[in-house]
């Protein structure tokens, strides 16, 4: 019995893209809602998660959410490769708007971790069909 062959790489690079996407959305939510003013003493912090900037900010965290269950169901389920790669790629690319794309680096990192999660191909289910021997005439 054979292991089935996984996307390691694809898998590896979009779950740290969700990470650092989910960091940029920290850094990003601390400064849009006013966190670095209530270190500092003042007060304008104090209206956190108010109107549409607790919405939008709410909104842009699920971008790491969706990038980091992507990457998981991409190794869980590697024959649906096209799928996951697509979502992988996509939100890494949203990810721009509401987390500086994961300061950048989960951005380019995501992206890559979908081109190569949809070009991926199962080379084990081809190997296997072509290990059948052929009869031999005596």
């Amino acid at each position: 019995m054979s292991v089935p062959p996984k996307p390691v790489a694809a898998f590896a690079l979009s779950l740290v893209a969700g990470v650092f996407i989910l960091l940029g959305s920290a850094v990003m939510s601390m400064f849009a809602l006013g966190v670095p003013e209530m270190m500092m003493g003042g007060t304008e912090g104090m209206h956190v998660g108010t109107g549409m900037t607790g919405s939008m900010m709410g909104g842009m965290m699920m971008t790491w959410m969706l990038v980091i269950l992507g990457s998981v169901m991409l190794y869980t389920r590697s024959a649906e490769n096209h799928l996951w790669g697509a979502i992988i790629l996509t939100f890494s690319v949203v990810s721009i708007l509401g987390s500086m794309g994961g300061l950048l680096a989960g951005l380019v990192l995501g992206m890559l971790g979908g081109i190569l999660a949809l070009t991926w191909t199962d080379t084990g289910k081809l190997i296997q069909q072509t290990s059948t021997s052929l009869p031999t005439s005596a």
